[in-house]
C-alpha cells in the first residue's frame, strides 16, 4: 500500500493494514479464489512487500486467520462476560451474538473451517484447530459456570450447535437460525434449573435440560436484531 512521500515507514504498522485489507478479500473469494497477483494488486501492495512480511501468500493467510481469530474470541467472550454472572445467560449472549452474524450481508461461515476445507495446509488447519479449542474453551467454562457434572463434554456439544448452525446459516440461509440454535441449547422456561441438583437432562448432562419447544427462547433472551442488506 503506498507511503505518503517523507514519511516514515512503520513494518508492525504495514503488516497490520494489510492483515485488515486482506480479510475481508479472502474471507469473502476464499483463499485460493485469489491469485498472489490479484491480491497484491487488491491491496496495492508490491510482491516484495508481501513477501518481506510475511514469507509466501500462505503465511499471509495464516497471519488473516490468526487475527481473526481472536477477533472473534474477544467478542464472544465480551458478549457472554456483558450478560453477568449467570451461566443460562451467558450461553444465551454467545448465541444471540451469533444469530445477529448470521443476518450480516456479508456473512459467508465460519473463516476457520472455511480455510480448512478450502486449502488442505497443515498449518491452516493447526490454526482452524487452535481457534476451535478456544471456542470450545469458552462453552466449557460456561457448563462448569453451570454445575455440569460433564463440563468437558458438555462444552463439546455447544461447539457443535454453534459450528452446526454457523454452516446452515451459510448454505441454507441464516433465516431463524439463530433463534433455532438458542431453542436447541436454550434452558426450560418452564423451570429454570438449580444447576447444583441431579437433574439429567436429554444429552445426559445436568443443568442445560432441552427447550419443550423448538419455537422457544430461554428466559431475557434478545430476538436477534435485523440489519439492513445495505450494511456491514
Amino acid at each position: 500500500m503506498p507511503v505518503a512521500k517523507g514519511s516514515t515507514i512503520d513494518p508492525a504498522r504495514t503488516r497490520a493494514a494489510v492483515i485488515d485489507a486482506a480479510t475481508p478479500l479472502l474471507y469473502d473469494r476464499g483463499i485460493d479464489g485469489v491469485g498472489v497477483a490479484e491480491l497484491c494488486r487488491r491491496l496495492g501492495i508490491s510482491k516484495e512487500t508481501l513477501y518481506r512480511h510475511f514469507g509466501t501468500k500462505e503465511g499471509l493467510v495464516h497471519a488473516v486467520l490468526e487475527a481473526r481469530s481472536d477477533r472473534v474470541i474477544t467478542w464472544l467472550t465480551g458478549a457472554a462476560t456483558a450478560a453477568g454472572p449467570d451461566p443460562a445467560d451467558r450461553l444465551t449472549a454467545v448465541f444471540a451474538a451469533l444469530g445477529e452474524w448470521y443476518l450480516e450481508p456479508t456473512f459467508r461461515g465460519c473463516a476457520m473451517i472455511n480455510a480448512a476445507t478450502q486449502h488442505y495446509d497443515p498449518g491452516i488447519r493447526a490454526v482452524t484447530a487452535r481457534h476451535l479449542d478456544r471456542c470450545l474453551a469458552l462453552f466449557t467454562d460456561i457448563a462448569t459456570r453451570a454445575g455440569s457434572d460433564a463440563p468437558d463434554a458438555l462444552g463439546r456439544r455447544l461447539l457443535l450447535v454453534m459450528e452446526g448452525a454457523t454452516a446452515v446459516a451459510a448454505h441454507l440461509g441464516p433465516d431463524q437460525v439463530g433463534e433455532q440454535a438458542s431453542a436447541a441449547i436454550a434452558v426450560n422456561p418452564r423451570r429454570r434449573p438449580d444447576f447444583t441438583d441431579r437433574h439429567i437432562d436429554p444429552t445426559g448432562v445436568r443443568g442445560f435440560p432441552l427447550a419443550p419447544s423448538a419455537g422457544l427462547r430461554p428466559p431475557g433472551a434478545p430476538r436477534p436484531m435485523r440489519k439492513t442488506r445495505g450494511g456491514a
